[in-house]
């Protein structure tokens, strides 16, 4: 099937013809770290010659621990993603977590991410779906990639057609997670752009005394494969010192690191559209 593509600001996303990254540190942690941050990902994505979506959660909900970092202040994080957005023009993610959030949100960014486990909720997705911004939909660990159509169908029945779907892991017992990596080919016969997250795939979840723990030493090696099986882009979270990141230390990519690898998996990316043998 055919992917359908859609304009996020002036990125085509979709067209199976260049691959985009979805990429910034998992939580607005102060405004010279994500201004520092966006701009030396634009710089790479500009050399390297791929799509960028600038990411960061202006707030996180869902934390392992109750004394977790969950973010400057709501509206403090979301000026400084509107700052990205207009001061470097890059199309920039937030995360939202109940309906009410959706409107507040969208005055700020380009696109509304739904969180892994709340893609099920259904007047959530109607709530993004209705501000007219694109919507990223992340998959479930405990979802079918196959059910991901009728999460994508609460979105699409509010007449908004820009919905990607993402893959980040499935529940492998428990402190673990596995990828299937038959859920992108599967996920993209909805018709809808499929990204595949490299970083939260990788993740321990609540393995880390209290956080969530991870190995990121596989992050290279999975976004590989995740680009020969075929994908319209990858979100991976990206930190100038993860070590030190408030959330997700163990799973970011460092920023030093995101050229090579975003270069290497754009050549993997250009190789892959030369594949076309299929098996009935």
């Amino acid at each position: 099937m055919k992917t359908t593509s859609f304009y996020i600001d002036t990125l085509k996303v979709g067209d199976r013809k260049s691959l985009f990254f979805i990429a910034g540190p998992c939580v607005v942690e102060s405004r010279d770290m994500v201004m520092r941050t966006a701009e030396k990902l634009k710089t790479a994505a500009a050399r390297v010659g791929v799509g960028l979506i600038f990411k960061s959660s202006y707030k996180k909900a869902n934390r392992t621990s109750s004394k977790s970092f969950t973010g400057i202040g709501d509206e403090a994080a979301l000026k400084i993603l509107r700052e990205v957005k207009e001061t470097l023009e890059l199309p920039v993610l937030t995360d939202i977590h109940l309906p009410a959030e959706a409107e507040v949100a969208a005055a700020y960014v380009d696109v509304l991410q739904i969180p892994a486990f709340l893609c099920r909720q259904t007047e959530l997705l109607q709530a993004a779906g209705k501000t007219g911004k694109a919507v990223n939909i992340k998959k479930g660990q405990f979802m079918a990639p196959s059910d991901m159509s009728n999460a994508a169908q609460k979105v699409l029945e509010t007449g908004n057609t820009k919905v990607m779907l993402t893959e980040r892991g499935a529940s492998f017992g428990y402190h673990n997670l596995v990828v299937d990596y038959r859920a992108l080919p599967i996920m993209s016969e909805t018709g809808l752009p499929v990204v595949f997250d490299a970083t939260h795939s990788v993740q321990l979840p609540s393995a880390g005394n209290g956080v969530s723990s991870g190995e990121r030493k596989f992050i290279p090696s999975l976004a590989r494969a995740a680009v020969a099986v075929g994908v319209s882009g990858i979100f991976m979270e990206v930190h100038p010192d993860p070590k030190h990141a408030k959330s997700d230390a163990a799973t970011q990519v460092p920023l030093k690191h995101f050229e090579s690898l975003a270069q290497e998996l754009k050549a993997l990316f250009e190789l892959s559209r030369t594949f076309k043998t299929k098996l009935d």
